[in-house]
């Protein structure tokens, strides 16, 4: 496993602002002036000349940096060893340490395949291109994951109402479940972020949880998906916390291919992710209740995201991004 590093090479940012230069007059809706939504998908379109087109004999895969990469590594082994299989290509896992190190690696053409969290998903597609293709789920087509608000089990706060006063654990500020779905939904249950409590930002889902369990926290908003891999690992004892409130599902972690990737490799990586058989394997173990990859679509799929980052005012730019 290595860690992605990203420096600002000037040819590149000379391509970058030459293929911005000859995008300014399509359609694009949100996205940034490196792309053209011809179709309305709000997605990227391919590059329309096909010398653009990117056809690396290496792909470069990374998973959303929610928790510890080391333990990850291992853990999407045999996954990579289908994408091989199935591409024909050689595939490295890659660490990442944040959100916007993740969406530049693929706005530079580092990153060819990723799962972006919930919350970044929109900053992947509008930032650098990403096209979300895919999600983890049961093989009725269910998936998704809950906002769920913990405290400790020995804690005064029993309502939502109780954390006014108190100290909350946010993660980052890009996160869906860990700030911008709080402060999107919480005020209309009578606690208002930054205003009735103290936001402190923890940095991902499980410092949060580990600090609600060693009280260096009052309380913590978090994905359902997270906290409960954690208990499967050990990590932390379910009994010294309690739950106060929990959403409605969210879409979780979208998986993406680069928008200029070669349509025949397109369609093979596609087929590695909905031909995986999770039964047996560390990942199907480290993702309970998931079996397979399902098909989605960013423009459906990811509705209530843009909703709740809009009512929060957010703008899929990279000063924003980079205030995680």
């Amino acid at each position: 496993m290595a860690t992605l590093a990203f420096s600002s090479l000037l040819p590149l940012a000379l391509l970058l602002s030459a293929q911005a230069q000859a995008q300014t007059d399509c359609p694009r809706g949100d996205l940034d002036a490196l792309y053209c939504d011809e179709d309305g998908d709000m997605v990227a379109d391919r590059p329309a000349d096909e010398s653009e087109w990117a056809d690396p004999d290496t792909l470069i895969f990374a998973y959303t940096p929610v928790e510890d990469p080391a333990i990850y590594s291992d853990i999407w082994q045999p996954f990579i060893d289908h994408l091989q299989e199935v591409t024909g290509r050689n595939v490295r896992f890659f660490a990442v340490q944040s959100n916007s190190a993740q969406v530049e690696a693929m706005r530079s053409g580092r990153l060819h395949i990723a799962g972006f969290s919930t919350g970044p998903t929109p900053f992947a597609v509008n930032l650098a291109g990403a096209v979300p293709f895919a999600l983890m789920g049961s093989d009725d087509g269910q998936f998704g994951y809950t906002l769920q608000v913990y405290t400790h089990v020995d804690s005064d706060i029993e309502e939502m109402e109780d954390l006014k006063g108190k100290r909350v654990a946010h993660t980052s500020p890009t996160s869906n479940s860990g700030n911008q779905a709080p402060r999107a939904l919480f005020p209309e249950l009578g606690i208002v972020p930054d205003e009735d409590y103290e936001v402190v930002y923890s940095g991902s889902h499980d410092q949060s949880m580990l600090g609600v369990v060693a009280r260096d926290y009052d309380a913590a908003p978090v994905a359902s998906e997270v906290v409960e891999r954690m208990a499967a690992r050990g990590l932390y004892d379910e009994d010294e916390v309690r739950l106060i409130y929990e959403s409605d599902r969210f879409p979780t972690t979208s998986y993406n291919y680069a928008h200029n990737l070669h349509p025949d490799l397109v369609e093979k990586i596609e087929e590695a992710f909905f031909s995986f058989d999770f039964a047996g394997t560390a990942l199907g173990d480290e993702f309970e209740g998931v079996e397979k990859f399902i098909p989605i679509n960013y423009q459906e799929h990811w509705e209530v995201i843009r909703t709740i980052q809009s009512a929060n005012g957010v703008r899929y730019t990279r000063e924003d991004l980079e205030q995680e």
